[in-house]
C-alpha cells in the first residue's frame, strides 16, 4: 500500500466520522488520530485512526460491545477492537460506517 492510498483511506474515514458525528474533534495522539464526540472531553473518545505501512487501522475504544455477527472486528482484549483496511473498498466492505455509528451510540460515563 502506498502513501497516497493510505492518505486517501484516512481522509475517507475522517469524512465518514464527521458524517456520523458532525461536532467531533480530531486529536493527534498515540501516533495517529483519536476522535472525541465531545471536544475537550477525553472520556468521549470513541474511535481512532492509525496509519501503518501495510494498512490503516480503525480502532474502537469500546469495540468489544459492538454488534459484529460477521466477525469483522479484530482483537481479543477486554475493551478495544479494530478493523484493518488495506484498500478504499475495505471501508464499505468491512462496514466501517455502521461500526462508527454503533461506537458513537454507546453510552459513556461522561459527567
Amino acid at each position: 500500500m502506498d502513501a497516497l492510498e493510505t492518505a486517501e483511506i484516512v481522509a475517507r474515514l475522517k469524512a465518514i466520522v464527521v458524517t456520523v458525528e458532525p461536532e467531533v474533534a480530531f486529536i493527534a495522539k498515540y501516533g495517529g488520530t483519536v476522535v472525541e464526540s465531545v471536544p475537550g472531553q477525553p472520556k468521549s473518545q470513541f474511535c481512532g485512526i492509525f496509519a501503518y505501512t501495510s494498512h490503516v487501522s480503525l480502532e474502537f475504544t469500546n469495540g468489544a460491545q459492538l454488534d459484529d455477527p460477521a466477525k469483522v472486528l479484530e482483537g481479543a482484549g477486554k475493551h478495544r477492537r479494530h478493523i484493518k483496511l488495506s484498500s478504499l473498498s475495505d471501508i464499505a466492505g468491512k462496514r466501517c460506517e455502521d461500526f462508527l455509528r454503533q461506537a458513537r451510540d454507546l453510552k459513556t460515563d461522561l459527567p
